[in-house]
């Protein structure tokens, strides 16, 4: 299997689709902050014995460039999660899955914004496309509730989640050339323990909710699934077919995260998830459809650094 891009690579993007179902699940059984600690607790244990040496090696580079590193963790793999999971306890599974397709976009207007990483017509054209999808979702399928601002609390903060891994994804640039198993494993810890207030904060106004048995499946479910073994088959992906071509399977991580909540939570799927849906994935296509004809880039083996 591990000679074979496209199981790896759909398992891995299933794997990330799944973070929101399981952040939907959690609802009642763990609270989102507390949730959110205990998933990089874990993710760090595992990842620790294996990134040790890498560590070691890479420490003068990870010293200078420490609060970087941190800020990075902070925004991509705290702010993203905890907000995400906070997001499902008032709206669907559905509409963050789609909503979580409108990341691209947000770093194509960031790059531009911040670098003048100018944008084709193609891709104005795909951004603008995704954005009517992402409307349509937030605004559960009628457009009038934005100019009224009638939108599901749940919605706006998973369009903070989004504006958030953005920025985090455009701020990869600098990032010191350490190993992957280092980079992944300075993140999680800045997770760790910049999570660890957040959760102070929900037990002191009486919010925290400690795992139950199910609660505890989830959390185990997310450190290990979309934090760490989705890593490893995401690089051996990249290793076997190029970075170009197993960036295309990012695309699926709404569809598949779409899917598994009408499947695995019973959400009901309306005409507005379809439009929109097909709207955000047309966008995504055309805009990355430009990119690729308008710079190639070699293929290099690297990891996402996915936050999911």
């Amino acid at each position: 299997m591990l000679n074979s891009a496209y199981p790896l690579l759909l398992l891995t993007t299933l794997s990330w689709g799944g973070n929101a179902v399981a952040g939907k699940l959690a609802v009642g059984h763990i609270s989102p902050f507390a949730l959110t600690f205990l998933r990089w607790i874990l993710a760090v244990a595992v990842l620790l014995p294996v990134a040790w040496g890498p560590l070691r090696r890479d420490w003068p580079k990870i010293r200078s460039n420490l609060g970087l590193l941190t800020l990075l963790g902070i925004m991509g793999f705290t702010c993203f999660n905890a907000t995400m999971y906070s997001a499902l306890t008032l709206t669907s599974a559905v509409n963050v899955s789609i909503e979580q397709g409108a990341i691209p976009l947000v770093i194509i207007v960031v790059n531009f914004v911040f670098f003048r990483v100018r944008a084709s017509w193609l891709q104005i054209a795909g951004f603008l496309l995704s954005l009517v999808g992402i409307a349509l979702t937030a605004s559960h399928g009628d457009l009038r509730r934005l100019t009224a601002m009638d939108i599901n609390f749940g919605d706006l903060l998973m369009l903070f989640a989004v504006l958030a891994y953005g920025f985090y994804t455009v701020a990869l640039r600098f990032k010191p050339e350490i190993h992957w198993v280092s980079m992944i494993t300075v993140l999680a810890v800045s997770a760790l323990v910049s999570s660890f207030p957040l959760m102070i904060w929900e037990y002191s106004t009486g919010d925290l909710l400690l795992p139950d048995f199910t609660g505890w499946m989830v959390v185990i479910y997310v450190a290990l699934m979309p934090s760490v073994v989705s890593q490893v088959f995401y690089i051996r992906g990249v290793e076997l077919i190029g970075a170009n071509r197993a960036g295309l399977f990012v695309n699926l991580v709404p569809i598949f995260g779409t899917l598994l909540s009408i499947l695995l939570l019973g959400e009901e799927f309306f005409l507005y998830h379809a439009v929109a849906l097909l709207l955000v994935f047309f966008g995504i296509w055309l805009a990355e459809a430009s990119s690729r004809k308008k710079a190639p880039v070699p293929a290099r083996v690297r990891a996402p650094i996915d936050g999911s």
